[in-house]
């Protein structure tokens, strides 16, 4: 299961920032009708690869955000410093690219949501942490979990022309609440 990120030392303004920066890519695929999931790879302190999801445009499955990020991180860097690279990313990595990630051997994973259908590090599945595989990575999770929640939301309440089996939603409010506010 992924550390909760409230578990880590408070002052590390560092997460913060680069959650943040994926929160903005996220918002970038939201704006263009993706499904908002943004992510940075941050290697010595500097972002090398940024990514949000690509599945509606290109009309492929496997153009995630953390793929799209790899590809762009691997245009200019190495794939050996992945190894010494985290990625910050909106959702939990879905289980095909918690595999790609543990094959990468990224150094570790924080993200802000849980992704309770496809989860790979933690909520379906736990690729992250199989010791009989490739070398484990830790994964922290909750990081600004409710702004990523609140992504997905403002996704989900729009019509996705490009859905296999589009369904009107010209009723549908936006559920700005959450199960621990009263």
């Amino acid at each position: 299961m992924p550390t909760n990120l409230s578990d880590m030392a408070q002052d590390d303004n560092k997460h913060i920032y680069f959650m943040k920066q994926a929160l903005l890519m996220g918002e970038k695929a939201l704006e263009v009708g993706e499904t908002p999931v943004g992510c940075v790879l941050v290697y010595r302190g500097q972002i090398v690869g940024s990514g949000m999801n690509d599945t509606n445009k290109s009309m492929n499955g496997t153009r995630h955000a953390e793929f799209i990020a790899i590809d762009e991180m691997l245009r200019a860097y190495p794939r050996s410093l992945l190894r010494s690279t985290d990625l910050y990313v909106t959702v939990e990595p879905c289980v095909m690219c918690a595999s790609a990630l543990r094959q990468y051997q990224i150094r570790a994973v924080y993200f802000g949501c849980s992704n309770e259908r496809f989860g790979g590090t933690g909520s379906i599945l736990s690729l992250h942490s199989d010791t009989s595989i490739d070398p484990p990575y830790p994964v922290y999770g909750g990081l600004f979990g409710k702004q990523a929640i609140m992504l997905l939301r403002r996704f989900y309440i729009q019509e996705n022309e490009k859905a296999p089996k589009p369904r009107p939603k010209k009723h549908r409010e936006l559920n700005t609440k959450f199960d621990d506010e009263t």
